[in-house]
């Protein structure tokens, strides 16, 4: 690709961070994906985004399957390549619409990623804890000062469902003790208020009054690490997995995995699907709908166990 191809990436990045808000980690796939695609249109011979067709973005797709990238992977890859696409063409718009010609017009008329489809990605069940594996890994003893923290931190991510980036990024100013909610900016900037429970309220109030001689004249996060700023992501994924060993935890345990137990544990004590969906945060029901099949397996269980029809013959 020339110079001016690639740098049309870059400039596409920027837009999507300042106009369009998106996260650090988001930009990073961005970033790793649209490389793919320029180091595969360089071994095609195609030096510029103008003479990209469909049919490249399948070979593309293709290569990226050769490569043992999974089909879920390969569905991201092409959702960058999209965006991209789209943004390329509403820039050849704005130059059209311009008086003065540019040096180095984009001139992609036509986005080629449009009606390229990804192999079917095998849909997998997520993980989750029953709740008595979630009740022994939050029955952490009383400790010092990161110790309440972490406490907090784990009550509040199965209290209320959060998203670990919607943790991190929480501010004291999001948490309402009296209402018993906190305010989150989840995925898109959308904002979703979400109920706390009493043992995360009891937890959060132990944290905020220690917190006071770590933090940082002026942080306004809700939680910080030993310098006294905010918490990073891997930090909070340390200190969960950390805790979930020495509570004896058998498997792996991650922020996530409070996310996925608390739909799961909703659900099965007959929550609504459509109010899980809300407390989730999640755009389309379908993203939540993949909660009942846990729900389902887990009467199933208990079917097998307790019916007696149900008892298999040794």
């Amino acid at each position: 690709m020339t110079p001016a191809a690639t740098a049309r990436v870059a400039q596409f990045r920027r837009y999507m961070t300042i106009e369009r808000n998106l996260s650090a980690h988001t930009d990073s796939n961005y970033a790793r994906d649209l490389a793919a695609l320029v180091k595969f249109c360089d071994g095609q011979k195609v030096e510029d985004w103008s003479a990209v067709d469909s049919q490249h973005i399948r070979l593309f797709a293709a290569h990226s399957h050769s490569k043992g990238l999974a089909g879920r992977s390969i569905q991201r890859r092409l959702s960058a390549v999209r965006s991209f696409f789209e943004f390329l063409v509403q820039e050849t718009r704005v130059q059209e619409l311009a008086r003065e010609r540019p040096t180095e017009p984009i001139n992609v008329k036509s986005n080629p990623a449009l009606d390229v489809r990804a192999p079917k990605a095998r849909r997998r069940l997520p993980e989750t804890l029953d709740a008595d594996q979630m009740a022994s890994l939050l029955e952490i003893p009383a400790g010092d000062i990161f110790v309440t923290r972490d406490r907090a931190i784990m009550e509040l991510l199965y209290s209320s469902g959060l998203r670990l980036a919607e943790l991190v990024e929480l501010d004291i100013t999001g948490l309402d003790l009296p209402d018993r909610t906190v305010r989150v900016r989840g995925k898109g900037d959308k904002t979703r208020i979400v109920p706390v429970g009493t043992e995360a309220l009891s937890a959060l109030r132990q944290w905020l009054k220690e917190r006071v001689a770590i933090a940082k004249s002026g942080e306004t996060a809700l939680f910080v690490g030993r310098s006294g700023e905010r918490l990073g992501r891997r930090a909070v994924q340390t200190r969960v997995a950390h805790w979930a060993r020495r509570q004896g935890v058998s498997m792996r345990v991650y922020p996530h995995l409070f996310r996925h137990s608390f739909a799961s544990h909703l659900l099965e004590s007959g929550g609504d699907l459509r109010g899980v969906q809300e407390l989730l945060g999640h755009a389309d029901i379908a993203t939540t709908q993949i909660y009942t099949h846990l729900d389902f397996q887990h009467l199933a269980r208990i079917y097998d166990k307790t019916h007696p029809r149900a008892r298999r013959k040794a």
